[in-house]
């Protein structure tokens, strides 16, 4: 919807290539997942924002308390940035790429059920500088990730 939205927004203006090119990258910066969903966001500036699927906050229940690596931690794929607690369960928190954590999101402090009212928007868990943007290649988009969590 974003997509169609700004390509409609942009559609009259006559942008240099340079332009076109970074309002592109701005405008779409598709999720992938881990098969543990995780997702991460990358934007045009190489910067993940990092947290736990619809899929996964549904499943947890209600989340009452997260925890997250402070900024500066630098993490490898696979290592905890986080946990996450619920009504049901606690669970750790993976970096789906490697890198520095540059932001927590402190709303999650006073508010960890940001993570289920808004999971992909205000309830993100970190953003993660990528040390090597090509860890991205090996996630799951959306169709693969849907697949997956359809055949659990």
């Amino acid at each position: 919807m974003l997509r169609t939205a700004t390509a409609r927004a942009f559609a009259s203006v006559r942008a240099t290539p340079a332009l076109r090119l970074s309002l592109r990258g701005y405008a779409s910066a598709p999720r992938r997942y881990t098969k543990d969903h995780e997702w991460v966001s990358v934007d045009a500036n190489g910067v993940g924002t990092v947290g736990i699927s619809k899929y996964a906050a549904d499943a947890l229940g209600d989340v009452v308390f997260a925890e997250v690596q402070p900024a500066g931690t630098t993490v490898a794929k696979g290592d905890s940035v986080g946990a996450v607690e619920s009504v049901k369960a606690a669970s750790d928190v993976y970096a789906p790429v490697s890198g520095e954590i540059i932001e927590a999101n402190a709303e999650l402090d006073a508010s960890p059920e940001l993570i289920n009212e808004s999971s992909f928007d205000k309830g993100w868990l970190c953003k993660i500088k990528l040390s090597n943007p090509k860890e991205i290649e090996a996630l799951l988009d959306e169709a693969a990730y849907a697949k997956h969590t359809a055949a659990e």
